[in-house]
């Protein structure tokens, strides 16, 4: 049997795995020990994934992730997501759609400190959904905003997504975390202006809300410089090199600690949740890593990835057309894969023809989490309306009606990155020599 019939079948099997319901992790793990068994033998198939996995769970660069997601879970835990959702409430809570829209504002600059979706859907699922619930806000427009908010850490750095990416391709996070401010920003001024636009047309669903003094805002604004000074010291001195991506989790995470053990927000309690968040969340992404790992090797001894881009790449067609048929891909495959683990699983394969193709994998790293971002709220795999569902009790079919607005707005922004990348290239090309 043929290399190529060989990678076609285990590519059939990793499917049927997870349509079987099996961790995709070890889903990827087991396709391709049994794809490199089938190619070479057993015993070499066993020594491969030994070797993968201890390389994987005992790799210093891998750190970065838990410490990352641990300065996210603990700033939730904290407090930090409330006193932020308050100042933006103050600010532009009296205008059509004012709470959804600071809660748009909120999330931004909850992003600096945290690179997971699910968790900042979820925190704020429990923050702003009863707020605007008492000021009469549709369940449509409440829920939906809050999912589609979460998708914001994927690109906003310190973005887990982006960590991840930079590893699995090599390359640098700081360049990486610069790319993703602007775009990430222009996606949530999208965010702002859907959900204004949408309470125009339709007051009812996002009434306007108590307009507040300016001492009242102006007292709001604490928690918001700290955590502007917090994102400066980790950000900033990355791009400096004062410190290496692990280091700069360490020192966010301790920044975030002592800043809600001082404001009183932090108990054990707490913190033992934070802890036990970040460790589900990061053995998974491990576990994810770890898994595609294996099926990487697999698919480099059949030349798999070489094979589609030499495919792609020799396609008579524009090379924007090549990159709108991987952007498809990743956009199907999420929607019936979690997204990180079809961002894992998909990006070995087409870095090597993006490369070819002559995009910088500074840029791909931004179109690639733009394009996880719609995956998040996209049917039928959408993590983070699943989470404000279970958080709110809202039927799932309710919330979906409530996000597709703001996919239109994504798309054109996903158009906007690809045909101006300096968009996401701007900012790295000057401050990183």
């Amino acid at each position: 049997m043929s290399f190529e019939m060989i990678g076609l079948l285990t590519i059939i099997l990793l499917f049927v795995l997870f349509l079987m319901g099996l961790e995709i992790g070890f889903a990827m793990a087991l396709a391709g020990f049994i794809g490199f068994a089938a190619i070479v033998n057993v015993p070499a198939a066993l020594n491969l994934v030994a070797k993968d996995i201890f390389s994987v769970f005992s790799s210093y660069g891998f750190t970065v992730i838990p410490l990352f997601v641990l300065m996210g879970q603990l700033g939730a835990s904290g407090g930090i997501a409330r006193n932020l959702y308050d100042s933006a409430y103050k600010f532009i809570g009296h205008i059509p759609g004012g709470l959804a829209i600071g809660t748009v504002g909120a999330a931004t600059a909850f992003k600096a400190i945290c690179g997971s979706s699910p968790a900042t859907a979820a925190t704020f699922a429990t923050i702003a959904v009863p707020e605007m619930d008492r000021y009469g806000y549709d369940k449509r427009l409440s829920c939906g905003t809050v999912a589609t908010v979460g998708t914001l850490g994927v690109l906003i750095p310190p973005s887990v997504t982006l960590i991840v990416y930079g590893i699995l391709t090599e390359t640098s996070i700081g360049k990486l975390f610069l790319a993703g401010i602007i775009p990430g920003l222009i996606i949530a001024a999208s965010f702002v202006v859907t959900l204004f636009g949408w309470s125009k047309v339709n007051p009812r669903l996002g009434p306007k809300g108590r307009r507040s003094t300016w001492k009242e805002r102006l007292a709001s604004l604490p928690p918001v410089i700290w955590v502007l000074v917090i994102f400066i010291l980790v950000v900033g001195g990355l791009m400096q090199g004062l410190f290496t991506p692990t280091e700069a989790g360490s020192i966010g995470t301790f920044a975030v600690l002592v800043l809600t053990t001082l404001k009183r927000d932090m108990n054990l309690k707490k913190f033992m949740k934070g802890l036990s968040d970040t460790l589900r969340i990061g053995c998974m992404v491990i576990t994810l890593i770890a898994g595609a790992t294996i099926l990487g090797h697999f698919f480099a001894v059949t030349r798999t990835p070489y094979m589609v881009a030499e495919w792609l790449g020799s396609l008579p067609v524009d090379r924007n057309v090549v990159m709108m048929i991987i952007f498809a891909v990743y956009l199907i495959g999420g929607s019936f894969i979690e997204d990180l683990a079809f961002l894992i699983l998909a990006t070995p394969i087409f870095i090597p023809l993006v490369l070819k193709l002559g995009y910088d994998p500074v840029w791909f790293g931004v179109i690639v989490c733009t394009i996880t971002m719609i995956g998040i709220i996209l049917p039928p795999m959408a993590i983070n309306v699943f989470v404000v569902s279970g958080v709110t009790k809202v039927p799932i079919g309710q919330i979906y009606k409530g996000v597709y607005p703001f996919i239109v707005g994504m798309f054109i922004c996903l158009f906007l990155f690809l045909f101006f990348p300096q968009i996401a290239l701007w900012l790295p090309n000057i401050l990183i020599k």
